[in-house]
């Protein structure tokens, strides 16, 4: 999304080529004629060329110089850009109208670079310039909104479409920060016009506000779209048209047509999830990837829910069936990780399930009391996965080591080579034929 944002600034900044002067030789007005024409068809590489030309025969003219520059920035020729924008600053006069632009330029080139500290400096300079440079507002607002900002970044935009009313970034940006920068009286307007609230209503609860908030994130997400897909002609109760035959003329979601919405889509879900292959019976069991349920109990997708179902659509997994587990997170991995070289440091044996149901068998003792009195070391990773770990043997601490004991014993039977050690403990039990715990309750005798 950035790099799509940050093109359509430059590009919407190369109107200045339609007021710049001509240059000083004739040669170099019809060389930059010529690349202006390319340009105009999109044969942008074929104009670079030619600017280039132009520069080899007049390397002090800012128009050429701007023009080579704003021909490198559109083939994403970043390093050159900047380079040709600087040396056209360093010819022009510091009271140029073309000082404004070229630090715009600069500040998108920092912008694309990721390099926001000067990506604001150049803006900063060229509204220093020109108070009124939109593209230049339009980056410092989507900086601020970057920084999370968002009041400061509609501020920007807003400064922005009062000089261009239609400049569509500004106009797109400010509607997708509504539900940010909104006072409670805008927002108390905004669900009368989507008939959410009573017309005489005076307030707004936080529970009003939340549905503004919900119902402004469907239509940022095409909700008006979808519903126009799934009717021939949407019924006028689902849809409002504010401004209508003006230049800002935008659909927004009636409350009914939010609710119907939420009901088509989650209707959609349960085909596209079948369609993944999960049974109609674990439908609304499943999951997000942090183990919240992405149905509501009126069927409807949650909001994570429907982040789920928009991956679900491209085909990609994104959600847990009733029988999985939710995967730790990496920063719980890595303490998993650190644990387990601990225990192996120490010298603890890793056992596998099987192993440790062996024991258990063999033993009587429930999985309590092998943690608790005979050296088993239970790691859990998930809900269902656990590494498991026996204690060392220790001739001075033989009840510890009775789970090691019971793993080489096992182990000797596929590999005679392995020394089964003595422990005391379990000769002990074995000479009065007692098991280590009780059979009735998995407990010590």
């Amino acid at each position: 999304m950035r790099g799509k944002i940050l093109f359509l600034l430059s590009v919407g900044a190369w109107s200045i080529w339609g007021n710049l002067p001509a240059g000083a030789a004739g040669n170099t007005v019809a060389c930059v004629e010529q690349g202006k024409k390319l340009f105009a068809d999109k044969e942008t590489a074929q104009a670079k060329a030619v600017f280039a030309q132009c520069a080899k025969e007049n390397p002090s003219n800012v128009e050429v110089l701007l023009s080579l520059a704003g021909a490198e920035l559109t083939l994403e020729n970043l390093e050159d850009a900047e380079k040709h924008f600087q040396l056209a600053l360093s010819k022009m006069n510091r009271t140029s109208p073309y000082v404004s632009y070229t630090y715009s330029m600069l500040g998108d080139i920092a912008l694309k670079k990721q390099q926001n500290e000067f990506a604001l400096a150049y803006y900063g300079k060229s509204l220093e310039s020109n108070a009124a440079n939109v593209n230049s507002l339009v980056g410092k607002g989507v900086i601020t909104e970057y920084q999370g900002d968002k009041e400061g970044a509609a501020e920007f935009y807003r400064a922005a479409l009062a000089v261009e009313p239609l400049n569509v970034i500004a106009r797109q940006r400010l509607i997708n920060l509504e539900p940010e920068y909104f006072t409670d009286d805008e927002i108390l307007n905004a669900l009368k016009q989507r008939y959410a609230i009573a017309p005489n209503a005076e307030k707004i609860n936080e529970e009003q506000r939340q549905l503004f908030v919900d119902i402004h994130s469907v239509e940022q997400r095409k909700g008006v779209e979808y519903l126009k897909n799934k009717y021939l002609k949407v019924p006028p109760e689902y849809v409002v048209t504010l401004n209508k035959g003006t230049a800002f003329e935008r659909d927004i979601l009636t409350l009914q047509g939010y609710n119907t919405l939420s009901k088509l889509i989650g209707q959609d879900a349960i085909s596209v999830f079948q369609r993944l292959g999960v049974p109609i019976q674990s439908v609304f069991a499943l999951r997000d990837m942090k183990g919240e349920k992405i149905f509501k109990a009126d069927s409807t997708l949650t909001k994570s829910g429907f982040a789920v179902y928009t991956e679900a659509l491209k085909n990609h997994k994104t959600f847990l069936l009733p029988e999985e587990d939710v995967p730790p997170t990496s920063e719980k991995l890595k303490k998993i990780e650190r644990r387990v070289e601990e225990l192996k440091e120490q010298g603890y044996v890793q056992i596998s399930t099987s192993e440790k149901k062996k024991i258990e068998k063999e033993t009587f003792c429930a999985e309590e009391w092998l943690r608790k009195e005979y050296g088993l070391v239970v790691v859990p990773v998930t809900k269902r996965k656990r590494y498991y770990f026996v204690a060392p043997n220790d001739p001075k601490n033989s009840k510890k080591s009775v789970s090691y004991y019971y793993v080489m014993k096992n182990r000797s039977k596929k590999n005679p080579s392995i020394q089964v050690p003595r422990n005391v403990t379990v000769e002990n039990y074995q000479f009065y034929d007692y098991t280590i715990c009780a059979e009735s309750d998995g407990k010590p005798i």
